[in-house]
């Protein structure tokens, strides 16, 4: 793992750090690029989703949302701040905390966050998990005199599922240390019951924050829903940060529907199936030449090491495939692609083409 200054303005030859796996889901391909869930929408996300288009005359109200999603971690309504999805709690927490003399990411991970920071004007100090260490992080690496730390976990694009303990490990007075949650709801762990390694609970670590997302599970990336949990102090700088109604009425909605008990047992159960799905994924690859995963994958998508990769993307998308490049990710580069699990017979037929392109 090293370290990395880099200013608020990329160097040439920088990663795009503005690249998402949207960019490259172009209509008429199978889509892998994005790691968003894509299945019918349960009527008790549904029916208030409607229901909410018929009060949009009236500002919205956060409160009942904030405290169903308050209730669902065990939390007080004030440690909950309810976002346009998670990229704009990075926004926030970037503008609010303009003090900062030492902010780090640790990398690879999901881009926005060191954009955020960048365009609020602060200097970038990056940590780089290393992928001959299966990208586990090793909190001694993190410089001690950081005051505002960021990490994602389980880490997009890794997929690799931190221990709670490794991350706890950075919290200390005098900083903040950023949690991005987005994934969480896709992990899933034999005998544990609810999301493995997850801080979203905890209460006594100082200086916590953590990032979450109701867009991936539930396909509403469209909607722009998550939230803030944290420290009541802390989030009151974050929402003075935040325009007023930033959380639509709809939105907000959805996040009162997410937030329910058998919205949970559901999510718990996806996650059951997606782990099933995850292993059928991970099979077929091992079974291609030169292909190799890194880590453990505990989300939705996994990470692949495969020489020439970004040629072999090119031959996927003339195919009909799209696949996530990996060289906009700090710490990666031309070689790495990331993968969306999908069900069992579109990864049978993603690897059959797959096995042709680098037979070719």
């Amino acid at each position: 793992m090293r370290a990395q200054l880099i200013g608020t303005d990329a160097p040439a030859g920088e990663p795009d750090l503005g690249h998402h796996g949207d960019a490259e889901a172009t209509p008429g391909l199978v889509d892998l690029a994005v790691n968003v869930r894509r299945a019918p929408m349960p009527d008790w996300l549904a029916d208030p989703l409607v229901a909410a288009m018929g009060a949009l005359a009236a500002y919205p109200d956060p409160g009942p949302a904030r405290a169903a999603v308050a209730a669902r971690h065990g939390r007080p309504p004030e440690e909950v701040l309810l976002t346009a999805g998670a990229a704009e709690g990075f926004v926030l927490i970037a503008r609010a905390l303009r003090e900062a003399r030492r902010p780090v990411v640790v990398h690879p991970q999901f881009t926005e966050p060191e954009a955020a920071l960048r365009a609020a004007g602060h200097t970038v100090e990056r940590v780089l998990l290393d992928p001959a260490e299966d990208f586990r992080l090793d909190p001694a690496r993190v410089p001690a005199d950081a005051d505002l730390v960021l990490v994602g976990n389980p880490t997009n694009p890794t997929s690799v599922l931190h221990p709670a303990g490794a991350l706890a490990a950075l919290a200390r007075p005098g900083r903040v240390l950023v949690v991005d949650e987005a994934f969480a709801d896709t992990t899933a762990a034999p005998g544990v019951e609810g999301e493995p390694e997850s801080l979203a609970a905890r209460r006594d670590l100082p200086g916590l924050v953590v990032v979450r997302s109701l867009t991936k599970t539930w396909g509403l990336a469209g909607l722009r829903i998550g939230y803030l949990l944290g420290d009541p102090g802390l989030l009151a700088r974050f929402a003075a940060a935040q325009p007023l109604w930033a959380v639509s009425t709809p939105a907000l909605a959805a996040a009162t529907a997410c937030a329910s008990p058998a919205a949970v047992a559901a999510e718990r159960a996806i996650a059951a199936g997606l782990a099933a799905d995850r292993d059928h994924l991970l099979a077929r690859l091992s079974g291609l030449p030169g292909v190799r995963v890194v880590g453990r994958p505990a989300s939705a998508f996994v990470l692949v090491h495969l020489a020439g990769a970004a040629a072999v993307r090119e031959r996927l998308r003339e195919r009909g495939w799209a696949v996530r490049r990996g060289d906009t990710f700090p710490g990666l580069g031309p070689d790495w692609l990331r993968i969306a699990v999908r069900d069992p017979a579109t990864t049978d037929a993603l690897t059959d083409v797959l096995a042709e392109i680098l037979e070719a």
